[in-house]
């Protein structure tokens, strides 16, 4: 089976997440291919059977060129098996309430695109202090204390949970080939 595996990522952690399931899935003997959605202009696979879409939430939005590929590809990804993985902090907030808004960001998502994925997944996005400026380290850095969160800024903080991206992955793998 041939799975494409697309991204958009701003500070990394959608990417090392998409290479995480690409790996899997290559691992399991498909086929992944691994697709920026922002530097790649077509994908130009032998029609994927399957996809695995991820893109981080920033200023409580995706990325606009993520929102443009799936606009622009809906009637296929409509029509394949596919699934969603939405990377953000807030899924790891100790509030409730900002843990609930992290839940329905991918349902805005699939309101303004129409695209409804057969899975999602949520997972923790990390904090890359290390590659930040000075003003976006500084801002990360008083966020993270107001969450108790590491403040640490000469680290990367990583929050995914590795072992649950491997469960989403399997099931969707073995839900696609159903």
């Amino acid at each position: 089976m041939i799975i494409l595996v697309g991204y958009v990522s701003i500070e990394g952690q959608s990417r090392k997440i998409a290479e995480t399931i690409a790996a899997q899935i290559e691992k399991g003997g498909d086929r992944a291919v691994l697709f920026n959605v922002v530097t790649g202009a077509e994908f130009g696979v032998d029609h994927p059977q399957a996809a695995i879409l991820c893109a981080p939430i920033h200023a409580g939005r995706y990325p606009v060129p993520f929102i443009d590929f799936v606009q622009r590809e809906r009637d296929w990804l409509k029509s394949v098996p596919s699934a969603f993985v939405s990377v953000s902090l807030f899924i790891r907030s100790e509030y409730a309430d900002e843990r609930e808004e992290a839940m329905h960001f991918p349902d805005a998502l699939m309101a303004e695109t129409g695209w409804v994925p057969g899975m999602v997944h949520h997972a923790a996005g990390a904090l890359r202090y290390t590659e930040y400026d000075f003003f976006k380290r500084w801002m990360a850095k008083r966020l993270a204390e107001r969450e108790g969160a590491p403040t640490d800024t000469k680290q990367v903080h990583e929050f995914t949970d590795w072992a649950a991206l491997q469960n989403f992955t399997g099931e969707f793998l073995t839900a696609a080939k159903a």
